[in-house]
């Protein structure tokens, strides 16, 4: 990620166009030249089914007609359906999203810019999205899994909610929160449904489009695609290429040689060719090659793209022209270039999602009373705390000066050992290594004994670092939003709307 942001030239092979406000001139102008216009009516058509029942905002509803007409684009972030929106990323994620269609707009007048929210509704790992942090306790939906979780009923999580709501209390905050959780998940019968109107509740006003795409409809368009990598398996060759030059760094991802699953409500298990026939792995479920076409081309909703594909399926059913995710999302997807390239379809402008850490005022006060710098506070505790305790102490507990006295005074004797029999230098030696690592453990020594005197000053450095990196780890991936939705309110989603830029590189420190 820092090779991409610092635009390295030799990642350029990788990605289309950097994310600059003036690259996305020639961005839409590709996309509009290389996109099939006639998938927009079953895009619409699709949104409206889905969108059947919910009441939305003036604007998505705009935003969902527009998606109609040849000048309107999409920018889209994608995510997990974890339960209750899993980790305060999904808002940054999202936020970065709506932003950038504002700035686009601005940019490019003539041309409709919407906000998509692609649910990972066909993912299968349920063990990843069952949970969520809230005040540092996990709280998990116990529930078995192993078909696409979107399709995964809700039922069970009314007990999930009786405790949960317990940890709210009865604030004007809290009751919205329990109204949110409520209607999302009590009263949806699916993940996906119950996603969906949490998603909505929270950025419908900024007019944002949710899609699920394991819809047959939106597969039908894509039907083509998953007949080449059926008969063809150009992903795996193509990637395969791709991660050879990439030997320097950690791949993301590696390609499968079929890169689908077969999907029913209970199964979602990958497709794989052995013997002539296609087969669905650990069931005995298997096709000639006659009949998986036949499949396709009646049941398209079977057929499931994993990782490698799903990119291809969002920009082939999408008149996209950016996506939003993480690092670890923006370094697979720079996988995929020559595979894009050879199944003849643009691929969007790829941006790091904004990152942020979130503080009160509360804690900004400690902080300046603590005389801690952000600098500090974002440095490793074990380092953060050895420095304040240099810093804190009356005495100097920094033996430098004496090591360099000490050393100084073996020079004189290594002198000495040059004039008379060798024997000696060896004994001078010995001594030298044994009070210079003599002089280190009294420095030791005494750091813990400050570290013990300055006991009060540095556990409470200690434990506001700890409010602000759950476990040691970045907030934005531990803690859930209804931990500062609670005190915050809709200023929460107001403020990161008002400060996120996406377009600009930066960590962003914001005071609640």
């Amino acid at each position: 990620m820092n090779d991409y942001l610092d635009q390295n030239p030799k990642l350029q092979s990788l990605y289309n166009r950097f994310p600059t406000l003036e690259n996305f001139e020639a961005q839409i102008a590709e996309k509009q030249a290389n996109f099939n216009h006639n998938n927009r009516t079953s895009l619409v058509s699709a949104l409206q089914k889905q969108y059947a029942g919910i009441e939305i905002s003036n604007l998505t509803q705009q935003n969902i007609e527009s998606l109609k007409v040849n000048n309107t684009f999409t920018v889209t972030t994608g995510h997990q359906l974890n339960l209750f929106s899993g980790p305060l990323y999904f808002l940054y994620k999202i936020i970065s999203t709506i932003n950038l269609t504002t700035e686009l707009k601005v940019k490019y007048p003539a041309y409709n810019f919407v906000p998509i929210y692609w649910m990972a509704t066909e993912d299968h790992d349920f063990e990843e999205i069952n949970y969520f942090n809230f005040k540092g306790r996990k709280f998990r939906w116990n529930k078995e899994s192993t078909g696409p979780v979107g399709r995964l009923s809700t039922e069970g999580l009314t007990d999930f909610f009786e405790i949960y709501q317990q940890e709210l209390g009865s604030s004007k905050n809290a009751e919205t929160l329990k109204k949110f959780f409520e209607e999302a998940y009590l009263n949806h019968d699916n993940l996906a449904n119950a996603t969906r109107y949490l998603a909505n509740a929270l950025f419908g006003t900024h007019g944002l489009v949710i899609i699920d795409a394991d819809d047959a409809d939106l597969k039908k368009n894509f039907a083509p695609y998953i007949k080449e990598e059926l008969l063809n398996q150009t992903a795996h060759k193509k990637v395969l290429e791709t991660i050879e030059n990439l030997k320097e760094y950690t791949v993301q991802v590696n390609p499968r040689e079929i890169n689908l699953f077969y999907i029913e409500d209970n199964l979602r298990e990958r497709i794989i060719f052995e013997n002539g026939n296609f087969k669905v792995n650990n069931t005995k479920i298997e096709f000639s090659e006659i009949e998986i076409l036949t499949l396709l081309e009646s049941n398209p909703e079977k057929f499931s793209p994993n990782v490698i594909m799903r990119p291809l399926y969002q920009e082939v059913i999408l008149p996209n022209l950016c996506y939003i995710g993480g690092g670890g999302e923006i370094a697979y997807w720079l996988e995929l270039k020559s595979f894009f390239d050879a199944v003849n379809v643009s691929f969007p402008i790829l941006l790091v999602r904004n990152s942020v850490l979130l503080v009160t005022e509360k804690q900004v006060k400690k902080a300046d009373k603590l005389e801690l710098s952000w600098t500090d506070l974002f440095s490793k505790q074990s380092n953060l705390v050895k420095n304040k305790v240099f810093v804190l102490s009356e005495i100097d507990i920094d033996l430098s000066v004496l090591k360099i006295q000490l050393q100084s005074q073996f020079n004189i004797l290594h002198e000495i050992t040059t004039k008379t029999d060798p024997s000696f230098a060896g004994a001078v030696k010995a001594q030298e290594v044994k009070q210079l690592k003599g002089l280190e453990n009294l420095e030791k020594r005494l750091i813990k004994a400050q570290k013990i005197k300055l006991k009060d000053a540095l556990t409470r450095i200690a434990d506001l670092q700890n409010e602000l990196f759950p476990n040691q780890g970045l907030q934005e991936r531990q803690a859930n939003f209804s931990e500062f939705y609670i005190e915050s309110g809709n200023k929460l989603i107001s403020k990161l709307i008002e400060r996120l830029e996406p377009l600009e590189q930066r960590f962003d420190i914001i005071t609640l």
